[in-house]
């Protein structure tokens, strides 16, 4: 019986199969005909693999479900694959590169697709988080190609087949659960003799005190003359002559020696398209600073009056430099251009007082909505 795989001719997860059948000399036989969505819930079907995913694989032996599993069936078909390596520690790269492709490509990939062709609930900052995540992976991706030809440095492997499949992608398959030890007979009880009461430890044995939390770095800092929530009061209790009331009030506080002002620009202002989308955008990325709520102050401005719409920001910051925990913790930091503000430049000074009063129009444009961060 020859080895035949049933999925569509364009499915990627098919070609997983595929290509290392190519590789390793294996005859492998696409089923003819397939439609999915048809021919995946006939009963017959339904019998090799019970919740009617692609592809299946029929061999003389009997059934495979799961694209890796099959990939490597195949490649285990020839004795001696160098697909697979020649030591224990190729076939734990090869291993390694695989889940790489499954868990940090192909689950994002999905993450991001999917709500996109209705095939799950669309929310905007899940599908920043997948989109950042994604592009972390392949940064990594690149940066381990530069200087290697291929991916666990040695030749063609598996992992290679696997890395190289095209979107779009199935959801990552939950591990199965361990099986639980079978039960041993209790042995039979023998009547203990009274246990002998234990002295009190002495006082050098107790469990030591936790440790307390250690300090954000930017507590460390030298004291400032500004005292951040002086402004956010200020800025909140300004109803009128904002621009002489809480403008100069700014740059009285401020002090450039401990605080630090940024502005940042969305890096794919051409994607918002709708109004409702990107202000939820900007919604979520301002409760996910809230880590950030005692040392930083925000302003976005959502600009324009018909899409795609801009998003500026302006923040102000404790220390010379964007906290290194709101950059690791807040993925929509990756999302923006970020500059330092020079504020020796009149231009870029005024355009500060503007950000922080919602002046319109904003560099020539109207604004859609300004959000604070305080």
């Amino acid at each position: 019986m020859a080895l035949v795989l049933h999925a569509g001719k364009i499915n990627k997860n098919a070609f997983k199969a595929l290509i290392a059948a190519e590789y390793s000399g294996v005859d492998v036989k696409l089923v003819e005909n397939f439609e999915m969505g048809v021919s995946n819930k006939t009963p017959e079907f339904l019998k090799m693999n019970p919740i009617g995913k692609v592809p299946v694989l029929e061999t003389p032996e009997g059934r495979i479900f799961e694209s890796n599993a099959i990939a490597r069936y195949v490649t285990q078909l020839k004795a001696d694959n160098p697909l697979y390596g020649s030591t224990l520690m190729d076939y734990a790269r090869i291993e390694q590169w695989i889940d790489f492709a499954s868990m940090e490509i192909d689950s994002n990939i999905g993450k991001w697709f999917y709500p996109r062709w209705g095939l799950g609930v669309y929310l905007p900052p899940a599908e920043e988080a997948a989109i950042a995540a994604l592009k972390r992976a392949l940064d990594a991706l690149n940066t381990h190609l530069v200087s290697n030809t291929y991916l666990p440095n040695f030749k063609k492997v598996l992992g290679e087949i696997k890395q190289a499949e095209s979107v779009p992608p199935v959801s990552s398959v939950k591990k199965p659960a361990q099986p639980k030890e079978s039960a041993k007979p209790k042995p039979k009880e023998v009547p203990k003799k009274e246990a002998k009461k234990e002295a009190p430890k002495p006082a050098e044995e107790e469990e030591e005190a936790p440790k307390p939390k250690p300090k954000n770095p930017l507590d460390l800092l030298p004291p400032s003359k500004m005292v951040l929530d002086d402004w956010k009061r200020l800025y909140s209790n300004t109803k009128t002559n904002f621009r002489e009331v809480a403008i100069k009030g700014f740059w009285d506080m401020y002090d450039p020696e401990g605080y630090s002002l940024w502005f940042c620009d969305y890096k794919y202002n051409d994607e918002n398209t709708v109004s409702f989308v990107t202000l939820n955008k900007v919604s979520g990325f301002l409760q996910r600073m809230d880590l950030a709520r005692k040392y930083a102050f925000g302003k976005m401005l959502v600009i324009g009056s018909e899409s795609p719409f801009k998003v500026k920001g302006l923040w102000l910051f404790r220390g010379q430099e964007i906290p290194q925990f709101v950059l690791d913790e807040c993925y929509d930091m990756e999302l923006y251009d970020w500059k330092k503000v020079d504020i020796s430049d009149e231009a870029q000074k005024e355009r500060v007082n503007q950000m922080i009063e919602d002046y319109e129009p904003f560099e020539g444009e109207a604004l859609l909505d300004a959000k604070c961060f305080k």
